[in-house]
């Protein structure tokens, strides 16, 4: 009995913190099949109306392209600088190279007000403002560092040994890193694109700040509107954003098992 107590209240500690954070996101999921005009809950009846009010809105489908397609195209970039500069911090023995990580984490350690504010008055002396190249190079180089770190991670605990071996035997070191490193570091890559999607799709701050007009994002759009009216338009939305992340993750996990299990 003595023993089982401190594992007892481990359990009840873990199960309180999670309800803690899931909480809130079942009340919101639960608001989003509401038949009010307000967001109440809980909700008077079921009803799909909100969800049928998002997708049936051009302006909100819109937003919604925008932000995927700006989420891909930041993805495709960070993905092969952020792999090519943790490849270049693990293999270098430069002081100098190492300390430049510190540079590639800049945007996870400066405030997120700061940087868009900075953005917005650097985009607005050469016309990046509201364009959806600005909007790409601002949330590649703020999620660059999530697929730097995965795949960082992943490159510690590879044998680099394998990868000399196959220059070694006439590989280039290019071609060594695409047939014999990148096969067994490439679930800490899908995780680095994975959080790279969810990280631009989500941003909200640096958004406000820079898009607009016909390039006007999702969390913009959310934002913008609850300034307006609050309706569970929004939570059927976020019910839509939380649904694509938990998938878009299921789906990641299930890959690497299959292939660990290959």
């Amino acid at each position: 009995m003595t023993s089982s107590l401190p594992r007892l209240l481990l359990w009840i500690a873990t199960g309180a913190i999670l309800a803690f954070l899931v909480l809130p996101i079942g009340i919101v999921i639960i608001m989003s099949f509401s038949d009010s005009r307000f967001l109440t809950f809980p909700p008077p009846g079921f009803s799909w109306r909100w969800y049928a009010a998002y997708f049936g809105d051009r302006d909100w489908m819109d937003a919604t392209l925008n932000s995927l397609l700006l989420a891909s195209l930041s993805t495709l970039i960070c993905v092969p600088v952020g792999t090519a500069a943790a490849y270049a911090a693990n293999v270098s023995a430069s002081p100098l190279l190492r300390r430049l990580q510190i540079v590639l984490l800049t945007p996870v350690m400066v405030p997120v007000i700061i940087l868009a504010a900075g953005l917005y008055m650097v985009y607005a002396q050469v016309g990046l403002n509201a364009t959806k190249l600005g909007l790409v190079c601002a949330f590649s180089m703020m999620n660059l560092p999530y697929v730097f770190i995965s795949v960082l991670a992943g490159l510690r605990s590879f044998d680099m040994n394998q990868e000399n071996v196959a220059r070694s035997l006439g590989l280039g070191r290019f071609a060594a890193f695409v047939k014999v490193t990148l096969p067994q570091i490439r679930p800490s890559v899908a995780t680095g694109a994975l959080f790279a999607f969810i990280g631009a799709l989500d941003e909200t701050v640096v958004s406000i700040f820079i898009a607009g007009g016909e390039n006007q994002t999702l969390p913009r759009r959310m934002f913008m509107s609850l300034r307006n009216e609050i309706d569970p338009t929004i939570a059927a939305i976020s019910a839509a954003l939380i649904t694509l992340s938990f998938a878009l993750v299921v789906l990641s996990s299930l890959r690497s098992k299959t292939r660990q299990g290959a």
